[in-house]
C-alpha cells in the first residue's frame, strides 16, 4: 500500500497539456553510497529511507496527477522488476522495461525510447531518476509542463537546480542565451556542462548566478533523443536498431541480451548532452535532493535536541550532530561528533559524516575482496 506522498499542495490544478507526455523512471542502480542499508538485492530507490514510501513510489506519486500510469514506464533490471510491480500496482505490467545489465544512462534511455517509439514517436518523454527527493511536488509538475512545451519544439531539455551553496558533489550546467519565458519559468540555452568542481570553482559558479546543479532529469521528443543518439553515439544507435527490429518477436529477449553484451557504458550527459547544440536548461527550485549519501540523509530527516538523527534505539552521552541508524540493536555512544553509525544486523558502518561519500569506495573494497554476502 502506498502512503501519502511528500510535498503535495492542496487545490493545485494543472492545465491540459497540448502534447502526449510520457515518463521514464530509471530504477536500476544499486545506490552504493547508502550501503549497508542499500544492497544489490534491495537498493535505495526501493527503500523507505527518507519518507513513508520508497523513493520509487514517491517518484511515481509525484508525477501521477500529470502523467497517468499507462504513460509511465520504469526501466530497471530483472531482479528488481517484481519489486517494482509490487510497489506500484497501478503500473501496467508491460510498462516495466528490464535491461539485461546496467550500462549507464545513455543505453538505458535509448532502450526506453525504443519502446516508446512503438507507441508515439512524436510524444515527449521526461526522464527521472527513481532515487531523488522533491519536496514541492506541485511546483515540479508545473516545471514538467514547461519541459514538455520546450521539448515539443525540438530541444533536448535538462532541468537545472538553483544552487544554494558551493556544492562540490554535483556537476554544473552553465546557461547562456535567454530563449523564452513560460509562465514563471525562464528557458535558457546551455553553454556547457561541467564535472564536479573544487570548492573555489564551485563558489565562483555560485557567485556568477549563471550555473545550476545538474539534476540528471531530462525531457525531449522520443524522435529527438533517438536522432541525437544516432549523431553522437552511432555505435549505440546501431545496436538499438538491432534490438528494435526484434521487438515483439519471440527472439526479443535473446537479441537484446546478445546485443547488450557489446554495449558501451556511457552517460547521457557525456555521450549526448555535452555534444549536442540544441540543449536548453530550465532552472527550478523545488526542494530537490539526490539522497546521495548518509550525510544527505542526515540533512533531510528530523533531528533531536542534540542535533542527532536517530532511527531505531539509541542511548548516548555527549553525542551530537550524528546519524544513528539501527534496524534491530541498540546503539550506545559516548563523545561522538558528526559521525554516521548504521547497523543493519550483519554489518555496522561507522564513518565521519564529512566522509560519507567514500562509502562507495568501501563497497568497491568489499567487491575486490569478494565479500559478496555483504553487498
Amino acid at each position: 500500500m502506498i502512503g501519502t506522498p511528500i510535498g503535495e499542495d492542496e487545490g493545485t490544478e494543472l492545465k491540459d497539456l497540448e502534447v502526449e507526455l510520457y515518463a521514464v523512471i530509471m530504477a536500476g542502480g544499486v545506490g552504493t553510497r547508502l550501503w549497508p542499508r542499500s544492497r544489490q538485492n534491495m537498493p535505495k530507490q526501493l527503500l523507505d529511507i527518507v519518507a513513508e514510501n520508497s523513493m520509487l513510489q514517491e517518484t511515481f506519486l509525484r508525477i501521477e496527477p500529470l502523467i497517468p500510469p499507462d504513460k509511465v514506464f520504469v526501466i530497471t533490471n530483472e531482479t528488481y522488476a517484481p519489486i517494482v510491480w509490487e510497489q506500484i500496482p497501478q503500473l501496467p505490467r508491460d510498462n516495466v522495461i528490464t535491461e539485461p545489465a546496467g550500462r549507464n544512462t545513455a543505453p538505458c534511455i535509448g532502450l526506453a525510447a525504443l519502446y516508446l517509439r512503438q507507441l508515439d514517436s512524436e510524444g515527449v518523454m521526461v526522464v527521472l531518476p527513481a532515487d531523488h527527493l522533491i519536496r514541492e511536488a506541485a511546483h515540479f509538475r508545473e516545471v514538467l509542463r514547461v519541459v514538455a512545451e520546450v521539448a515539443q519544439g525540438g530541444h533536448l531539455v535538462t532541468m537545472g537546480i538553483q544552487p544554494d551553496s558551493p556544492h562540490t558533489g554535483y556537476g554544473y550546467i552553465q546557461r547562456s542565451d535567454f530563449l523564452r519565458q513560460i509562465g514563471q519559468h525562464g528557458v535558457y540555452k546551455v553553454a556547457r556542462f561541467t564535472e564536479k568542481p573544487d570548492e573555489v570553482t564551485a563558489q565562483r559558479f555560485l557567485d556568477s548566478g549563471q550555473y545550476y546543479w545538474n539534476s540528471g532529469m531530462f525531457g525531449w521528443k522520443v524522435s529527438a533523443i533517438l536522432e541525437a543518439i544516432e549523431v553522437h553515439l552511432p555505435a549505440l544507435h546501431a545496436q538499438l536498431m538491432t534490438i528494435e527490429a526484434a521487438l515483439g518477436s519471440q527472439r526479443e529477449r535473446e537479441v537484446m541480451e546478445e546485443v547488450w553484451r557489446g554495449v558501451e557504458s556511457i552517460s547521457i550527459d557525456y555521450g549526448v548532452m555535452e555534444r549536442a547544440d540544441d540543449v536548453a536548461v530550465i532552472p527550478m527550485d523545488v526542494g530537490w535532493s539526490d539522497v546521495g549519501s548518509w550525510a544527505t540523509v542526515a540533512e533531510l530527516l528530523p533531528k533531536d535536541a542534540e542535533n542527532n538523527v536517530v532511527a531505531g534505539e539509541h542511548i548516548g552521552i555527549d553525542t551530537t550532530g550524528s546519524l544513528l541508524y539501527s534496524s534491530e540493536r541498540l546503539i550506545a555512544t559516548i563523545g561522538l561528533r558528526d559521525i554516521v553509525v548504521v547497523d543493519t544486523g550483519d554489518v555496522v558502518l561507522i564513518c565521519p559524516k564529512a566522509r560519507a561519500q567514500e562509502v562507495k569506495d568501501l563497497v568497491g573494497e568489499l567487491r575486490e575482496k569478494r565479500k559478496d554476502k555483504y553487498l
